[in-house]
């Protein structure tokens, strides 16, 4: 599992150098031979991604997934070659656009309780991304499953960082005092995971039906609001 784990931190690497904006077109031969293969894994994730979050992991297959790119079961293995390694890619290069949404929202300047909101409101554009995680998560409650320890390290680390960010309100005074802060993490997670859920369910309904998640965590994060 390691050596497919390392594998697919590289290939995420070589994901966001190609999505970096740089232009392959001006490569010589040979580089513009390299971007093309960087480019196809980035069309497999991306696949992956979908095929993942419509049937989950188990649902999926590997010459499902090539066919959505248009290319061929071999094709697709030469570019990762077991089910698990592309799992592992998917979740790394979802992990990746997660985390270079928060530096964005920290950069801006937002609080954590604002950056949460301006990162709900984003996830609102990334329909198939929720649906992955929603999807996978499900999934891997089951200790069997290849997405379950990383599932467990994901949550572990999540209820870490949003304690962090609530001790940092708390010390600036945006918090009510007294709060239980670990209790406070958990039941932040617990609702945003929640609306998730009651966003994707919303989708195919009537678009007066169309849930938002933005207004509904508002809502929650003014009950611990000073």
């Amino acid at each position: 599992m390691t050596d497919n784990w390392e594998r697919a931190v590289t290939m995420t690497h070589e994901i966001d150098e190609l999505t970096s904006g740089s232009d392959h077109l001006a490569s010589p031969p040979a580089q513009r031979g390299y971007a093309r293969g960087r480019a196809t894994r980035e069309a497999i994730v991306t696949a992956a991604t979908e095929a993942f979050a419509d049937a989950g992991y188990n649902g999926s297959s590997l010459r499902d997934i090539a066919t959505r790119v248009g290319i061929t079961h071999p094709g697709l293995l030469r570019h990762f070659p077991t089910k698990v390694a592309l799992l592992e890619a998917v979740l790394l290069h979802r992990d990746a656009e997660t985390f270079r949404t928060l530096d964005e929202i920290r950069e801006a300047g937002a609080g954590f309780l604002d950056g949460l909101l301006h990162l709900v409101a984003l996830n609102q554009e990334r329909h198939s991304i929720i649906e992955l995680y929603m999807a996978l998560a499900m999934e891997a409650t089951s200790p069997n499953h290849p997405a379950h320890d990383y599932y467990v390290r994901r949550y572990e680390r999540t209820l870490r960082n949003i304690i962090t960010g609530l001790a940092v309100e708390e010390q600036n005074g945006n918090l009510t005092p007294g709060l239980d802060l670990a209790k406070t993490a958990r039941n932040l997670i617990s609702v945003m995971d929640g609306l998730q859920l009651q966003w994707l369910l919303s989708l195919n309904g009537p678009p007066e039906g169309r849930f938002e998640m933005v207004e509904h965590l508002r809502a929650h994060l003014d009950t611990i609001r000073a």
